[in-house]
């Protein structure tokens, strides 16, 4: 089953946005950058402006910027400014009531799924975007800010 990538696109967006030292970045940059469309970006940046992680400048030379510093945005706020769907779903149909494994197996298995997304949850609020920013530019051998 196909899963989002909107959660690790917004990281990269942000990402990029924290490396350009104040410097808004069109969409289309940051598309180049993710290797998607400019109007995926958009929509991205579109969530992420109504979470209060971005804002936009506009005019010559506008753009994206981040709305505050990338050590205040945690990816737990990312994941739930452009996540709109459960973290595990269930069946689409409901199991066979009659069923000795349909007729319990949600109730059986929803502590676990609820554990699985509070340890998930604890380590996006644990990380920020200045955290992902410092490592690409340690991997990429670069200091920030970056001069694009």
């Amino acid at each position: 089953m196909p899963t989002s990538t909107r959660f690790v696109v917004a990281v990269h967006i942000l990402t990029g946005l924290a490396v350009s030292a104040g410097k808004p970045m069109r969409s289309e940059d940051l598309a180049y950058s993710a290797n998607t469309g400019a109007v995926v970006i958009r929509g991205l940046l579109s969530r992420l402006n109504e979470a209060g992680l971005t804002r936009s400048q506009l005019g010559a030379g506008g753009g994206a910027l981040l709305a505050k510093p990338a050590e205040k945005i945690r990816l737990l706020d990312v994941y739930e400014a452009v996540e709109d769907t459960e973290l595990f779903s269930t069946h689409r149909t409901p199991p066979c009531e009659s069923c000795a494994v349909g007729g319990n197996i949600l109730e059986a298995i929803q502590p676990v799924l609820t554990r699985a997304r509070a340890a998930l949850e604890l380590e996006l609020a644990e990380t920020t975007v200045a955290d992902i920013a410092s490592d690409v530019a340690r991997l990429g051998k670069f200091s920030i800010p970056l001069v694009w």
